[in-house]
Parts: C-alpha cells; sequence; structure tokens
C-alpha cells in the first residue's frame, strides 16, 4: 500500500462533562512522522484512538488518505502498536508476526515477509521461540514487526517503549526508524521521551495539560536516515532542548 496523508480538523472530546481534548487540528503528510509529545492526561491517547477511528470525537473530522477513519480501518489501512505488546503466549515468534496477516485474509499481502522482517530486527535465531522465553525489547520487537508486516499505509503507536529500560529504548527507536524508512507508512507516535520525539519525527505536535490541545507545532529537519550517532550531534541536543521549553510554556497555560 501506498502512504496516506492524515488530517486532522477541529476535534475535540470530553469524558463525563470534563473537556479533555480543546479543537485540535493537525496534518501528516503521505510517508511522515508526526509525535504526540505532552504531559500525562492531557488526551494523546485519546487523540490517537480517535484517529484510529477506536473512540468517537465530539466535535471535528480525521481523514485518513481522504476516507474516514472507519473506511480506513475496513480497508486494513491501518496498524495500532500499543503500550503492552499483547503476544499471544501459546504462538511462536513467527505464528505472532504473521498473525495479523492472518486474520486479515489477504491471499496476497501488500506488506513484506514477517521472517525477512523478524531477521532485520535480530531475532532470526528466535523464530520458533514463545513469548516467555523473550525480553521486554525482543517482544516489543515482534510487536513491531507484526504492524509493519501487514503494510499499514498508516502506523498509529501509543507509547510503545514506555516500558523498557534506556538502552533498550534507544536501540528499539533506531529500530523503528529502520523500518519505518523501510516500509514508508505515516506514522502517528505517542511519546513522554524527548529523544524520541527527535530522533524519529519530521514534526513534532507539543500538547498542553488538559484540556490538551497543540501550543506548538516543531519541525524536525534532521537528514534521513536517522542513525544512532544522530544522538551526539549538538543539532540533536538545540531541539531537545526547544521541545523542552515549549512543553513547559505549555503545562503553564
Amino acid at each position: 500500500m501506498q502512504p496516506a496523508g492524515i488530517e486532522i480538523n477541529g476535534i475535540t472530546k470530553s469524558f463525563g462533562g470534563r473537556r479533555v481534548l480543546e479543537p485540535v487540528s493537525l496534518t501528516v503528510a503521505p510517508g511522515r512522522m508526526a509525535t504526540l509529545l505532552g504531559p500525562s492526561g492531557c488526551g494523546k491517547t485519546t487523540l490517537l484512538r480517535i484517529i484510529a477511528g477506536l473512540e468517537h470525537a465530539d466535535g471535528g473530522t480525521v481523514t485518513i488518505g481522504g476516507d474516514a477513519p472507519a473506511v480506513a480501518r475496513a480497508a486494513k489501512a491501518i496498524g495500532f502498536v500499543p503500550q503492552a505488546p499483547a503476544l499471544l503466549p501459546w504462538r511462536t515468534v513467527r505464528q505472532n508476526a504473521e498473525l495479523l496477516r492472518q486474520l486479515n485474509r489477504r491471499p496476497t499481502p501488500d506488506g513484506p515477509d514477517p521472517v525477512e522482517l523478524l531477521t532485520s530486527v535480530g531475532l532470526e535465531g528466535y523464530l520458533d521461540a514463545h513469548p516467555h522465553e523473550l525480553s521486554g525489547g525482543m517482544q516489543q520487537r515482534v510487536s513491531l514487526v507484526r504492524a509493519f508486516a501487514i503494510g499499514p499505509r498508516v502506523l498509529l503507536m501509543d507509547e510503545p517503549f514506555a516500558a523498557l529500560d534506556e538502552l533498550t529504548r534507544a536501540d528499539m527507536r533506531h529500530l523503528l526508524a529502520q523500518l519505518s524508512d523501510r516500509t514508508g507508512a505515516s506514522v502517528v507516535f505517542v511519546t513522554h521521551s524527548l529523544a524520541e520525539a527527535v530522533f524519529l519525527s519530521d514534526q513534532v505536535a507539543v500538547m498542553s495539560a488538559r484540556p490538551g490541545r497543540i501550543v506548538a507545532r516543531v519541525p524536525i529537519g534532521l537528514a534521513r536516515p536517522r542513525l544512532p550517532e544522530l544522538e551526539d550531534d549538538p543539532g540533536f541536543f538545540a531541539l531537545e532542548t526547544e521541545l523542552r521549553h515549549r512543553l513547559h510554556e505549555g503545562s503553564r497555560r
């Protein structure tokens, strides 16, 4: 599948009379990655679920390649990666990676071969292992491969590395950058990590404390491919500093 652009226009949401999202608007160009960065409880995950068609907005619209999220979901154009890997314990690594392709029942899947992807992320020796035999980082690699293997036009990721230690988390963002460059899917990524936001993104949407709204859009003009040594570049640190200041400004509003 070709990547799809995402248009978010004036999305609002309340729960139990409490406003969670003020009007939020954001454009993600096809094949680009946008990160939602903001304090806990600001509505990042709610917005991601609205984009995925898993939650209804009170107002505003979302389109994916010109279609409503429900249409994009029916066309199997959306991949969703939650915080926990959610692997089936009775299936092997290979079987978990192939799960979504099997559920989608596509005779000729559009995505890359799952075993080839597993090999590319260093799991070639674990194809027949079960989830309990893997570390947390290895389980999350399987989760990423499973999502990319269906060839999604859009990939939505809800803090997928939050439970990992810092070294593993750095490895995972490097792997995600490689997979994103390889497959070309449009990505919306939720995180609290400044380093993840800078390393992965083409733009970062900084959100305020609840009720969430976008208080800054910061373009990330770093060259691709994004290699690990980029994190030692002064320009990388400058962007981290800018995002930190934007976050502090947003939390005071």
